[in-house]
């Protein structure tokens, strides 16, 4: 259902307001760029910084400019599930095409709550669910039995998983035990291992910078044209390491910056501007990849 390049999208923000305008041509860039999809409101967004309104307004844009030209996978997580509830609900109306649902955080739910939280929610979804994995942020880990028991259950809803775990091994258990989800990787130096395993393509933080050679990459993997695909890895993999130089988004924003003079580099307390030693990294990435 989904595959290749799908930016995990930026934020821009105008002072103390999302900047509207340059989201809209920063959308509008990706597409024309080859992404094909895109993800509003996901981590790499800053959405634990969105107000509930900057929120919803976010998920409303995106799928305005994007007109049905490539999905659009809202970020629609909470580690509330009556929240998680009211942003699916909202992006429904803001003519999102799918929901990403990250593992409620903080609370540390078992995995009984992990499925009761999971299917309260897909018994009132309208739209297609990615889950989302990354126990790095979120402490809780959305197990395999867990997965797999959740795609049984809702075959229809539940269709997709942004796995960030770190363990490509999932991959192949999520394939055995639930061979008609969908699979995407949630870390670009992972995903040309991850289309060998079985991946369809990445929910990417890379991609919001270089979005033509992410493009090209996903391109040839998804083709099983392996040469063309490592050589481009290898283009893109200090990029891949310099996204996280400093805490992201701090170094995908100062990038973009770099980019286009309409998209700020500013950040969201508390999340600090890209520091000097992160943005040596980041420049000599950029050049590497040949969008200094």
């Amino acid at each position: 259902m989904f595959k290749g390049s799908i930016p995990a999208l930026a934020t821009p923000f105008a002072g103390d307001a999302v900047d509207e305008e340059a989201y809209r041509r920063f959308v509008e860039w990706q597409i024309a760029s080859g992404s094909t999809g895109l993800v509003p409101c996901g981590t790499t967004g800053e959405s634990a910084t969105l107000d509930n309104d900057e929120h919803h307004k976010v998920i409303a844009i995106c799928a305005e400019v994007a007109a049905g030209r490539v999905p659009v996978i809202a970020g629609a997580g909470s580690n509330d599930t009556q929240t998680a509830l009211w942003h699916i609900k909202e992006a429904q109306i803001a003519g999102a095409d799918a929901l990403l649902l990250v593992a409620p955080y903080y609370n540390r739910p078992s995995q009984d709550g992990l499925l009761a939280h999971f299917s309260y929610l897909a018994e009132r979804a309208d739209l297609p669910i990615v889950l989302y994995n990354v126990p790095g942020r979120t402490v809780t880990d959305i197990a395999p039995e867990t997965v797999i028991e959740l795609h049984r259950r809702f075959p229809e809803r539940i269709v997709a998983i942004k796995d960030a775990s770190g363990d490509l091994s999932r991959v192949v258990t999520h394939r055995m035990g639930a061979p008609g989800l969908c699979q995407l990787s949630g870390d670009d130096p992972l995903a040309l291992a991850g289309y060998v395993l079985g991946q369809s393509g990445c929910i990417s933080v890379t991609a919001n910078v270089a979005p033509e050679l992410c493009a090209r990459f996903h391109q040839a993997a998804g083709e099983g044209d392996f040469d063309r695909a490592r050589d481009l890895n290898e283009v893109l993999y200090p990029l891949h390491r310099a996204m996280f130089a400093d805490a992201s988004p701090a170094p995908v924003k100062y990038a973009l910056g770099k980019r286009h003079d309409w998209f700020a580099p500013d950040t969201r307390l508390p999340i600090a501007p890209c520091s000097g030693t992160a943005k040596k990294a980041v420049d000599a990435a950029m050049e590497k990849a040949g969008i200094a």
